[in-house]
């Protein structure tokens, strides 16, 4: 068994290394422009890496997830894949808001849009299980020799 979600478990090490990451930087910024927790307000370019390491933040449960479930119900490889994309599209979004807020724009969309083929793909994967478990029917199957009596 663990040897099928090796990839699972390493595109979610890699995530939570990558939050880290975030974290610090934002540990960094504090320092760099004297900003004092708790306080989230200082110079915009503080609360440009604020607000990326908080976007990330937001939207990483989600994306764990919607990896798992992508990759145990339908394909851990190809999870694994889109889980890779989706990290580096939330790295070059955290360094493009960084930089200017309209460097986030297209890694932002990028990201979002892996996120959203990892949704298909679990609701995908979800969909074929229960039908294979609860009605007795495997849709792949079904298709596979449908095609190929054609």
């Amino acid at each position: 068994m663990l040897d099928e979600v090796v990839g699972l478990g390493a595109v979610t090490v890699l995530g939570v290394l990558q939050q880290a990451y975030f974290s610090l930087q934002v540990i960094y910024a504090r320092r760099k422009f004297s900003v004092s927790p708790p306080a989230t307000t200082g110079p915009p370019e503080f609360e440009r890496v604020f607000r990326a390491q908080a976007n990330c933040s937001e939207y990483f449960p989600i994306f764990i997830v919607v990896l798992w479930t992508a990759g145990v119900f339908l394909s851990e490889g190809l999870s694994s894949v889109c889980g890779l994309l989706y990290l580096y599209g939330r790295f070059r979004y955290f360094r493009g808001y960084s930089r200017s807020p309209q460097g986030r724009l297209a890694p932002l969309y990028f990201s979002a849009q892996v996120l959203w083929v990892l949704i298909g793909f679990s609701s995908l994967g979800v969909f074929l299980s229960f039908c294979r478990v609860y009605l007795n029917v495997d849709l792949l199957q079904e298709l596979h020799s449908a095609l190929f009596l054609v």
